[in-house]
């Protein structure tokens, strides 16, 4: 279990409520304001492991992270499903009527476009954090801004929900990597039944295609597929890759198979599935 756990965003945000579900009460949360902080601090040693959200059911792939896992020497050992409710919050006794802004994370204000979208006179700022800008609501008393944040963030700083549950689809979930530093060569597939792989094929038709074959072939399911531009090469691609298997052997085959049909291939992390639950 690590002392301390380096999370993107502050108190009452998302990011603290996929921690305290993967790694419990024990470790010390390490507040940042970016991802690149997230993984500088589990790189330096200040933090012992990171939480730094993927991809969101509703808006995809938060593209600068997959740049983020390709650079840095960090594993993938986890992943977190948090169900996401998002709730419009303002001080006690606004109303719809007084509000003029609202402040949040710009991926909680895209999962939230119907809704705000029917209000276009109000301005949508963005911010660092959902928690962060609920906290800054608290502390400076503004009536005619709102925030888009969760419950937590709600009880935590004495906000009230003003509008519930206005993201656009209910079935909202964002996913999280648990990062650590590289450790000495193991086993990459001991104990684990998914694994994240980056990889570039040879630029020409049905490189990839004997890729996805290969997975196929050896009974893995193929969960994700991002396409990443790669850099000094105009159009040309780099792909990150999920893949879900039974038994170890089967990952182990791939990997074997795979050198044949990539230019470069990657494990990037073995870890256990994530389970989904309904909040």
């Amino acid at each position: 279990m690590p002392a301390n756990v380096a999370i993107q965003g502050f108190r009452g945000s998302f990011h603290e409520v996929a921690a305290r579900q993967y790694f419990g009460a024990a470790p010390a949360l390490l507040p940042c304001a970016t991802f690149g902080a997230v993984v500088a601090g589990v790189l330096s040693g200040a933090a012992d492991a990171g939480l730094m959200a993927i991809e969101n059911s509703l808006v995809g792939s938060i593209m600068p992270n997959f740049a983020l896992l390709e650079r840095a020497a960090l594993r993938i050992s986890g992943e977190v499903y948090l169900p996401i409710q998002q709730h419009l919050l303002a001080l006690p006794g606004t109303t719809l009527a007084d509000v003029q802004a609202v402040h949040s994370h710009p991926m909680a204000l895209r999962q939230c476009g119907g809704f705000l979208g029917q209000h276009p006179h109000w301005q949508l700022i963005e911010t660092d954090d959902t928690g962060h800008s609920a906290e800054r609501l608290a502390q400076a008393q503004t009536p005619a801004v709102a925030v888009v944040a969760g419950r937590q963030a709600a009880e935590l700083f004495g906000l009230a929900v003003l509008v519930p549950d206005i993201h656009d689809d209910p079935l909202n979930y964002t996913r999280f990597l648990v990062l650590e530093r590289q450790l000495p060569a193991s086993d990459p597939a001991s104990g684990a039944n998914k694994a994240s792989l980056y990889f570039y094929t040879p630029h020409q038709p049905g490189s990839l295609a004997r890729v996805l074959t290969e997975v196929a072939r050896h009974g893995l399911n193929l969960s994700k597929l991002e396409s990443v531009p790669r850099l000094g090469q105009p159009w040309h691609y780099a792909f990150h890759a999920d893949v879900e298997f039974e038994e170890p052997t089967q990952f182990a085959a791939l990997l074997t198979a795979l050198p044949q049909y990539t230019e470069a291939l990657r494990v990037l992390g073995t870890y256990w599935r994530g389970i989904m639950n309904e909040e």
